[in-house]
């Protein structure tokens, strides 16, 4: 698999780099109170340190355009694909050090299949911000690969989403294909049969290899 960067004319169908924010604060407040499991993955929606500095007005404000927002994180240690998820509404990522993202296009998912063939995969440097349109399949970041070997620093990513979003299921009636997908609120996701989310019950509509980095020779 080709990793390609977040600033390739590729990564323009998936999303777009964001400028002049500076985010120095809050990757300095990410590094220094969140902490990064060495051989797992955690996630918080919502984080109440990060929320309250200054940069999380300006990403409500101008790149939400006035909507309510959430600023969390996504700490470990990943190398596989494992599920694909998207969201009514762009993510913005920021990492603290370098990371790869998996992605693909909703566009692809037919009746909550697709074959991990169509996934791609972009380098992300530290400190960018990467907007990911809502049209996007992606999941937890990866370590960095570089000179053909999985970073072991592992990552700190922060998570900006529309507010709400990756808390409590809703209660539903299903009534669109789609409703079988969704694992969280605004959160549908597709797993791979290898995952531990296909095991605790997520729709399995990925086939294919379960794409692994640290196999990624």
């Amino acid at each position: 698999m080709k990793i390609k960067s977040v600033f390739s004319n590729s990564f323009a169908k998936y999303g777009k780099v964001l400028t002049g924010y500076d985010v120095s604060e809050l990757l300095n407040k990410l590094d220094e109170t969140t902490k990064k499991p060495e051989n797992a993955v955690i996630y918080e929606p919502g984080d109440a340190g990060l929320e309250s500095l200054p940069i999380a007005r300006e990403f409500s404000d101008n790149a939400y355009g006035g909507m309510p927002i959430q600023v969390g994180y996504c700490n470990g240690f990943n190398t596989k694909l494992n599920c694909l998820e998207w969201h009514r509404g762009s993510e913005l990522n920021i990492p603290s050090n370098d990371i790869v993202l998996l992605l693909a296009s909703l566009s692809s998912v037919k009746k909550g299949k697709l074959n991990t063939a169509a996934v791609e995969a972009f380098y992300v440097p530290k400190g960018t911000i990467v907007q990911v349109y809502e049209t996007t399949l992606h999941y937890a970041p990866c370590n960095a690969v570089k000179g053909g070997e999985v970073s072991k620093e592992g990552f700190r990513v922060i998570v900006v989403l529309p507010k709400y979003t990756n808390t409590e299921k809703p209660a539903l009636k299903e009534i669109d294909f789609e409703d079988k997908l969704l694992w969280a609120r605004n959160k549908w996701l597709i797993a791979h049969p290898d995952s531990s989310e296909a095991k605790a019950g997520a729709f399995v509509g990925l086939s294919g290899t379960n794409i692994d980095l640290a196999k990624n020779k």
